[in-house]
């Protein structure tokens, strides 16, 4: 049978991280947590549930977690955040492969996000499809504001059932202070790769994302927190091409 590492990334999670490594401990071989500067419960947390706990300075998204992958014992990855933990139904899934994994096999899980305690199952966030299993061997992360593993070409992946559940935000704030960072880091990549914003692009895009994701993903459907979603979104595009436009006349 074959070993898993389940990676885990970690800054000030003690929130998160229990759920997270209960769901872990009777699919993996190896729980691997690496932390970056926390000041909370989480490493102590972590090291109580048997995880093996690592530290590291921040070196991106992709360098970091890079680096927990090359820490890990097995060649067999489950990439997994602090906020997110596998059903029931997924757990099962990833232990049944584990009879025939192959580097040249990589895994998706459909991911469901928990938002101010109300599942999304539209507005363009559900199944939002992650590929996290994988060999070592076989595959990277890349790129620096969303980050994706970059695969071998000889790698075929196949989907798993059951979901990864996200634990998203606990309040709306939280949301719009993350839209805030990310839309930063998005429009700091896309300036350094040259593009720009025009005007119609910054007052129309932002309509455009909010109609699609309200009326065509059927995000109505979420009620009072899928109007949130979709309106935080809108916003957030708004806030990346203005940001662009402010890098370039600066």
């Amino acid at each position: 049978m074959t070993q898993i590492t389940a990676v885990i990334i970690t800054k000030n999670e003690q929130q998160n991280i229990e759920r997270c490594i209960l769901s872990l401990q009777n699919v993996v071989d190896e729980i691997l947590v690496l932390d970056n500067g926390s000041t909370d419960k989480t490493i102590e947390i972590a090291k109580n549930l048997g995880a093996r706990v690592e530290t590291t300075t921040w070196k991106g998204y992709s360098q970091t977690k890079n680096h927990g992958n090359q820490l890990a014992i097995n060649n067999f990855i489950l990439s997994i955040d602090a906020d997110e933990a596998l059903s029931k139904e997924l757990q099962n899934g990833i232990i049944s492969l584990k009879q025939d994994l192959r580097i040249d096999h990589a895994y998706q899980f459909n991911r469901l996000t928990n938002y101010c305690g109300k599942w999304i199952k539209h507005c363009g966030w559900y199944p939002d499809t992650k590929m996290r299993l994988w060999s070592k061997e076989s595959g990277k992360w890349q790129g620096e504001v969303h980050e994706e593993v970059k695969l071998e070409n000889y790698v075929k992946v196949f989907q798993v059932e059951g979901d990864l559940l996200h634990y998203s935000y606990y309040n709306i704030e939280e949301h719009y202070k993350q839209a805030d960072k990310f839309t930063t880091l998005t429009a700091q990549d896309a300036f350094k790769k040259g593009k720009k914003a025009s005007l119609i692009k910054l007052f129309f895009a932002p309509m455009v994302k909010f109609t699609k994701a309200y009326f065509l993903q059927l995000g109505f459907l979420d009620g009072l927190m899928g109007f949130q979603v979709c309106r935080v979104s809108a916003l957030a595009t708004y806030w990346k091409y203005k940001k662009l436009r402010q890098l370039h006349k600066s």
